[in-house]
């Protein structure tokens, strides 16, 4: 399970022109089943996902692959972890 962090830079003026292919990019995400949860960064610091279904290095190649990281816009931090205790709910994590 991986936590990606996206974090906005000094080019953060510039999302607006690339918010609809980064929608995109993450609708991807979703539809391919890696993307469990995406969300904002509070206060408008920028993006956080719940990504599984996938290997660090996929991931690392994916998150490239968004414009906002493209153009500079966010930068970005990929976390690893390894459940050992989890919710009922969230079982299928730790598998």
């Amino acid at each position: 399970m991986f936590i990606v962090l996206l974090r906005f830079s000094g080019n953060k003026p510039k999302a607006p022109q690339f918010m609809d292919a980064h929608k995109a990019w993450i609708k991807r995400g979703l539809d391919d089943g890696v993307f469990l949860l995406v969300g904002s960064l509070q206060p408008n610091q920028g993006g956080g996902i719940v990504a599984h279904n996938t290997s660090l290095s996929d991931l690392e190649q994916r998150v490239r692959t968004d414009p906002f990281v493209e153009e500079g816009i966010v930068t970005s931090e990929i976390l690893e972890i390894t459940p050992t205790l989890t919710d009922q709910r969230l079982a299928f994590l730790a598998a």
